[in-house]
């Protein structure tokens, strides 16, 4: 083979060796995955009492962006202001992407004293005890909680449910948890935080006026049963931060609200004399205000003439706020009254009287 052929061949073969290096063989090799788990972010606490409730959610991957395949150790611990950071209880382990809570009774150190911070922090290990850092800061108060509200108590009224309780701190807040116990369907109603979808228990909150130690719960409905529960609220201000250190919530008190109100009276009556088309034809057409009550049935007419006694003359209630009574006499002169009556058999009291006369032939 000549000088110039074989320089031909090892070009060739050195070209087809740089392409398979090129698009075949495997790069670099990646150092193995550590398997940290990414830090939580979405840490929350809450201070109820003596006792503090965490809560988070999991991460589904580690640092490297794999999906984390097995139960992860949780680490819990809490820093009182500057201190170190001080466990908080015995480790956990939670499967990735699960709902991660978790539950203190405050040591008896950190339940007296002025308000304070008090900072919590997770951290997830992996199976060598390594972590990829704290989740971020869920802060809550150190210190005395207010005291627990007690005698708590209910009145059912039409217009509400007063709630009462004993006299404490003037300067605590008095928040009202309430529950709504029944499931019957209704109509979807307004609540103090926006509607109430039908069939679903909801927990409301209201800040009451703590000095009068009374409150009403306007937005109910009769015929439900609700749950309260009370609890005291300090709101102080700690390096510049507000912060609400709330008590022990109280008991819950069952309450139904019995629907036993009649409807409003009817008021603006007025009676008028009418003649018909035909010779002695006559009538007395009667009209009121209208009541808007939702579970008004309808209306019951009352007449009587002179010192007589009552008689209803409405066979059933009359749906519309007027009657047209053609049972009535010339010259005679006859006096009127109407109550109104709710789908619960209520019957409220009668209205003001109207009198006429109707004309003799």
């Amino acid at each position: 083979m000549s000088l110039s052929r074989r320089i031909g061949w090892a070009s060739l073969a050195l070209g087809l060796a740089g392409f398979a290096s090129g698009c075949g063989t495997p790069g670099a090799p990646q150092p193995p995955s550590l398997n940290l788990p990414d830090p939580v972010e979405n840490l929350s606490a809450t201070r109820t009492g003596n006792q503090v409730a965490l809560s988070w959610t999991m991460p589904k991957r580690n640092t490297d962006k794999l999906p984390l395949t097995a139960d992860v150790a949780v680490r819990v611990c809490r820093r009182e202001e500057s201190s170190p950071c001080q466990s908080a209880g015995n480790a956990l382990k939670l499967s990735p992407d699960a709902m991660g809570e978790f539950v203190e009774t405050l040591p008896p150190a950190l339940v007296s004293g002025s308000p304070r911070t008090l900072s919590y922090f997770v951290e997830l290990t992996n199976r060598n005890g390594r972590a990829a850092g704290f989740s971020n800061a869920a802060i809550v108060l150190a210190g005395q909680a207010p005291g627990p509200v007690v005698d708590l108590a209910a009145e059912v009224r039409k217009d509400g449910i007063v709630l009462r309780w004993a006299p404490g701190n003037p300067n605590d807040a008095i928040r009202l948890h309430r529950k709504l116990l029944t499931r019957t369907p209704s109509k979807p109603q307004q609540g103090l935080l926006g509607t109430i979808p039908e069939q679903v228990d909801e927990n409301l909150l209201v800040d009451s006026q703590p000095q009068a130690n009374r409150a009403i719960d306007k937005d109910i409905h009769l015929g439900q049963t609700y749950e309260y529960r009370a609890q005291r609220i300090s709101r102080v201000t700690v390096d510049g931060i507000a912060f609400e250190l709330a008590g022990e919530i109280s008991a819950p008190l069952p309450v139904e609200a019995k629907d036993v109100f009649p409807p409003a009276t009817p008021i603006g009556l007025a009676a008028v004399a009418t003649i018909g088309e035909n010779p002695g034809e006559t009538a007395i057409d009667l009209s009121w205000l209208p009541i808007t009550e939702a579970d008004l049935a309808g209306y019951i007419v009352y007449r009587r003439e002179g010192d007589e006694s009552w008689q209803r003359i409405s066979p059933a209630p009359s749906v519309a706020p007027a009657f047209h009574d053609t049972h009535v006499q010339p010259g005679h002169t006859y006096s009127y009254s109407v109550s109104a009556i709710d789908q619960g058999g209520h019957e409220s009291a009668h209205s003001a009287e109207a009198q006429e006369t109707v004309a003799a032939n």
